[in-house]
């Protein structure tokens, strides 16, 4: 009897980590449904004035970020990247890796950023018409917006939390 108990419950075990392995395993490779070719194919500004005096004297670095967190990548000044269909980018100058870094906003929520400073840009390449917002430190609003085709310049400075919809 302790056999099969034995049996049984190896045979349960294996099933449940295989099952635990395919779905987590498909939820962290799995695009939201409406990202798919619809991107806009975006290039980066050359880097900000004053980005290689930062460096050059050994001013202390801090790596831009967004909680919570959303996809983000490196990309060189100059260099492109692609803002997909019902997404909101945002760049702004990573110092500890002297390239621009853009965040992809897609998951309708409010955002709350850490290090972001000096002008930066955004691309709203949302789907559905949502109105966008950028919030000051005090949660007082600082502009919305609609979807729009191109860039906008912004002072990232002042933005403290971005809402995507």
């Amino acid at each position: 009897m302790r056999h099969k108990r034995s049996l049984v419950g190896a045979i349960s075990a294996l099933i449940l980590v295989l099952t635990a392995g395919v779905t987590a395993g498909s939820a962290q490779a799995a695009a939201p449904l409406d990202q798919g070719g619809a991107g806009q194919v975006l290039r980066v500004p050359a880097a900000p004035a004053g980005a290689a005096v930062a460096s050059a004297q050994g001013l202390a670095a801090v790596s831009p970020s967004v909680s919570p967190s959303v996809r983000s990548e490196h990309v060189a000044p100059g260099g492109t990247f692609s803002c997909l269909g019902g997404e909101l980018c945002a760049a702004v100058w990573d110092p500890t890796t002297s390239n621009w870094e853009i965040f992809h906003f897609y998951t309708c929520n409010r955002y709350y950023l850490s290090n972001w400073a000096n002008t930066g840009y955004y691309w709203d390449n949302q789907t559905g018409n949502p109105t966008s917002t950028f919030y000051g430190q005090s949660g007082n609003v600082i502009k919305t917006f609609k979807p729009f085709d191109g860039d906008r310049d912004q002072d990232w400075n002042s933005v403290w939390s971005i809402r995507n919809c």
